[in-house]
């Protein structure tokens, strides 16, 4: 028996990287997913691998900045499965540039994608997980969102706004009786392709990963206690820990999975 069977869960972002791992591992444990991403075509691949291991997937394209879309995603949610009982805003973006040279369009791009949409996603999604019975949305945030960084004032700003908005709208959830639990997830150095942009861009690293071995290596050694880089199935497993009732006791917290940054 699964740890969240039953359960219907929706996750953003889900092409690659954390939510990838997140659905493929919600699905494996007894979910049904409902996958989304700007690409959809990715989005499709991964709900057909989660049919091709014997589970059940479906998968729509989604730009998390348009509300339009959100509207139809949760509508497609009950359409399908008739339900929601877990979501997971996990699709984001990084932007690496010094506060003095970041154009205003770049800094307003990154705070709709990383903030607006985990907005809309609260907005819509809790009504529908509300009527489903109850259930937990997982907001990804970052260490960024817990402490700062050179050259990351506006992702560090976006995902500060989520660790916040999270505990605000846990609190909302709390006090209506909504049967709404509602987490944060902070991931520290992490294998996924936001890293090979920081690398490769110069910046210190606080989230990211997929490039060379001697360079996660490397980058890892020096940032992280543990010593060793963190993979997306630590973080997945994280996510399927706030999905399941072994949560159930859990709202408006951080999840923090990263190799000790941040115990320094």
């Amino acid at each position: 028996m699964g740890q969240v069977d039953g359960k219907v869960a929706l996750v953003t972002g889900a092409a690659a990287g954390i939510g990838k791992a997140a659905a493929m591992t919600l699905a494996r444990e007894g979910a049904k997913l409902l996958v989304t991403d700007i690409d959809g075509a990715g989005a499709e691949r991964v709900a057909a691998d989660i049919r091709a291991a014997g589970g059940v997937a479906t998968a729509m394209a989604q730009d998390v900045t348009d509300e339009a879309t959100w509207i139809n995603v949760i509508a497609k949610a009950k359409a399908e499965f008739g339900a929601l009982h877990v979501l997971v805003n996990n699709a984001g973006v990084a932007v690496m540039d010094s506060v003095l040279t970041m154009s205003l369009d770049k800094f307003r791009w990154q705070n709709a994608i990383n903030i607006d949409g985990v907005f809309m996603g609260c907005k819509h999604g809790i009504p529908l997980i509300t009527a489903s019975g109850g259930g937990s949305i997982i907001n990804l945030s970052s260490v960024a969102g817990l402490m700062g960084a050179p050259m990351m004032a506006g992702y560090c700003a976006s995902k500060g706004a989520v660790r916040l908005m999270t505990k605000a709208v846990a609190m909302e959830c709390a006090e209506g009786q909504m049967k709404v639990r509602v987490n944060s997830v902070h991931p520290g150095i992490i294998e996924t392709e936001i890293w090979a942009k920081m690398v490769a861009e110069g910046v210190m690293p606080v989230e990211g990963a997929n490039t060379e071995a001697l360079q996660a290596t490397d980058v890892a050694t020096a940032l992280t206690p543990v010593g060793y880089p963190g993979t997306v199935q630590n973080i997945a497993d994280g996510i399927l820990f706030l999905a399941s009732d072994a949560s159930a006791y859990m709202t408006g917290s951080e999840l923090v999975i990263d190799g000790g940054v941040t115990a320094r």
